[in-house]
């Protein structure tokens, strides 16, 4: 089914079939900002739903004009937060069904039939979890904690809504909660450059939720657990014992470098908490 701004959203059924709820339609959601390398791919792998809502906190690159070009559906919005403006996104979307979907994920052929087919069905639930494929640096994931890497992003209009938080959002729905068995792709660290950045910006922000919640000890010794040892025993568990080390080189460093974001969390908490004396 193709995407049309001016179209409004309708199912395509056999003349022979009564019309019924059994055929839903679906909208996807997603929030941009200077994502022109990424959405294309996004755009491309959910061409087949109703309606793709975009909301764009002004990017300075082609991402609107690339969405527009698509069909989607382009709402400019200062940007308020990764959870409000992935709410709004929602709040825009007219589908039975919304696909919460990032610019840098793209939803497999084998998941694009089984929502599809889950779609032209009678669903029994009111969410699903769909299991995320993670990448870095080009290689796909498949150990260390970082595959299925399950993330609730499909839900029934209504049911499901962000929970307000600086970083590492999370949808929430109070209803029956299935499971779809296709893989969501996730293209997010194609650099070293990237990744640390990303890290760099997620730290900060995890410092920031740290603080808030008063979750930061002046003791040397929570100090040292919370910089020193907790990233240490973060990279042995997820390298060695949830076998992070089968990934090769790229599982090495993607492991190293996450145990080293959690050290630089707390160490900015703890900065910015000595700042406030």
């Amino acid at each position: 089914m193709n995407i049309s701004a001016q179209k409004p959203l309708r199912c395509n059924r056999d003349s022979t079939v009564l019309a019924s709820s059994m055929c839903m339609t679906l909208s996807v959601a997603i929030i941009t900002n200077n994502e022109a390398a990424n959405l294309p791919r996004a755009l491309a792998s959910a061409r087949w739903a109703d309606q793709i809502v975009v909301v764009d906190s002004h990017s300075t690159d082609t991402t609107a004009a690339i969405a527009r070009a698509a069909g989607a559906q382009v709402f400019l919005r200062d940007w308020t937060g990764f959870a409000a403006q992935k709410n709004f996104a929602i709040a825009q979307c007219t589908g039975d069904w919304v696909l919460s979907l990032d610019a840098d994920e793209e939803v497999s052929a084998a998941l694009a039939l089984e929502i599809q087919t889950l779609l032209a069905s009678q669903p029994t639930a009111d969410a699903y979890t769909l299991p995320r494929r993670n990448y870095f640096l080009g290689r796909p994931l498949a150990w260390g904690g970082f595959y299925p890497d399950a993330k609730l992003r499909l839900f029934r209009r209504g049911a499901a809504a962000f929970a307000e938080r600086a970083v590492h959002e999370t949808l929430r729905c109070d209803g029956v909660i299935g499971h779809l068995h296709g893989d969501l792709l996730h293209h997010a660290y194609p650099t070293l450059t990237g990744y640390i950045e990303h890290m760099n910006r997620y730290s900060a922000l995890g410092a920031e939720i740290l603080v808030a919640d008063h979750r930061v000890s002046r003791s040397l010794l929570a100090f040292l657990w919370n910089t020193l040892l907790t990233p240490i025993a973060t990279f042995f568990y997820n390298y060695v014992v949830r076998l992070g080390f089968l990934d090769g080189r790229e599982g090495l460093l993607l492991h190293l470098y996450h145990a080293a974001y959690t050290s630089w969390k707390y160490a900015k908490a703890w900065e910015s908490a000595r700042n406030q004396k």
